[in-house]
């Protein structure tokens, strides 16, 4: 065997070993992908689904909303899936069902799941302290005295370390800058130079993460419930510990196994005529929403070099779907697995005791509907998980229905009940 050979051998099965890597394991199981059905065939009443239609309908006219898509899936199939009103209201131009919306927040249910597959495979253990991965959190501080004049502070040392566990549920103790509901951490986050949910500068997250985590915390980790960064700096330690851009691991690990080809942190440019207006209410009229402390163009403009896992992905309804169908069907789709049924049982254990709740309580990466609030009605039955989105996204997935709810718009500044409507009817159609 020539030399030349051997080497073309060698590189074909290194190749074909780095595929091997990468690649998530098949399933026993083999469920299909999200296809359309009557709604009668899978219990789903027409005639109440039209009513839900109509509410719909409405609030369009109303001017409630600029415009919507709406999808609803029962046992893998999809029953209702609909776009009314418009995508870029300026323009006239019609809303699509493919259409690709920001989904902000709805990023950390895929952030989390990236998480948990590394942690499957023995990478790290949920009680780590994230300093073992990335050092700068060596040491964290507590906040103690802060001077609005000048914006110093003291600072006291926690009485703990920062775990993946507490930025998974979100009481790590880190705050979240601008959206903060502490303007003492707005003013420190901002004089840092924190990017806090979605950039066009160039940045990348393991420049953005150092920096956050030689700030002060709220409170001691583990104490309260603070929705915050924690996220971001998870997506990447997704990086460190895979030796992948975060959005590469995800493309590879989990978008193109599920078949979300719409799933971006910054959209292709066959892709970006598809992306949805910001909307909101000028004067009566609807109008683009203008730039503040980010640029709503973020997805398709800028650098791109900036992977928010707590809130920089854009998607469409039916991919994000897709990656509730895989929930669902205890981790697996299409024959792929994507992570284990047993881990799934574990992401939605309440993870935070009583520190978050009323009618849910916090797992892993979702609000998950408890005993009161099935009392409470309207949310589906116990183990219904969920969350939403800072541009008027919402999802939800009934593991015991096997429905799943999703409502996509793109508005700030605006206030509608489509949301609790939506949800409250979708569980008044089950009819079997």
């Amino acid at each position: 065997m020539t030399s030349l050979i051997k080497k073309i051998i060698f590189v074909f099965v290194f190749q074909f070993v780095c595929i091997l890597g990468i690649a998530q394991t098949t399933s026993i199981k083999k469920s299909p992908p999200l296809s359309e059905a009557a709604a009668q065939s899978v219990g789903i009443s027409p005639e109440r689904l039209k009513k839900l239609d109509a509410m719909l309908e409405e609030s369009i006219k109303n001017e409630e909303l600029p415009g919507l898509v709406a999808l609803i899936v029962r046992n893998g199939k999809i029953v209702y899936h609909s776009a009314k009103g418009f995508a870029d209201v300026e323009s006239g131009k019609a809303m699509q069902k493919d259409a690709i919306f920001r989904i902000a927040s709805q990023t950390k249910a895929i952030t989390s799941t990236a998480v948990m597959m590394l942690w499957e495979e023995g990478k790290f253990r949920l009680d780590d302290p994230i300093s073992k991965f990335i050092p700068e959190f060596k040491n964290p501080q507590v906040l103690q005295n802060f001077r609005f004049g000048d914006t110093s502070y003291t600072a006291v040392a926690a009485n703990k370390e920062i775990t993946i566990r507490h930025l998974l549920t979100h009481t790590s103790g880190l705050g979240y800058g601008v959206i903060d509901g502490d303007e003492r951490m707005r003013m420190i986050y901002n004089k840092a130079g924190i990017i806090d949910l979605y950039t066009t500068e160039n940045i990348s997250i393991g420049d953005n993460v150092k920096k956050l985590a030689k700030l002060p915390l709220h409170h001691n980790p583990g104490e309260k419930f603070t929705y915050s960064e924690g996220l971001d700096v998870l997506g990447y330690l997704v990086e460190i510990v895979s030796g992948k851009p975060f959005d590469q691991f995800l493309r590879e690990r989990l978008f193109e196994p599920l078949g979300m080809q719409d799933t971006w942190f910054y959209l292709p440019e066959a892709k970006a005529s598809r992306l949805v207006t910001i909307h909101r209410k000028a004067n009566g009229k609807w109008e683009g929403f203008p730039t503040t402390f980010y640029d709503p163009n973020y997805p398709i403009t800028g650098a791109k070099r900036f992977f928010s896992g707590g809130a920089g992905l854009s998607s469409t309804a039916k991919d994000y779907a897709t990656f509730l169908q895989m929930y669902l069907n205890g981790g697996e789709l299409n024959g792929v697995r994507i992570l284990s049924r047993t881990t799934i049982e574990t992401m939605m254990q309440n993870q935070t005791g009583n520190l978050w709740g009323g009618g849910k309580h916090y797992g892993l990466a979702f609000g998950v509907v408890n005993e009161k609030g099935i009392a409470e009605g309207g949310a589906g039955s116990v183990g219904t998980f969920d969350w939403g989105g800072y541009f008027n996204t919402q999802y939800f997935a009934d593991p015991e229905e096997k429905i799943i709810g999703i409502l996509m718009k793109q508005t700030q500044q605006i206030s509608e009940e489509t949301g609790w409507k939506f949800r409250q009817m979708i569980f008044t159609l089950v009819d079997d």
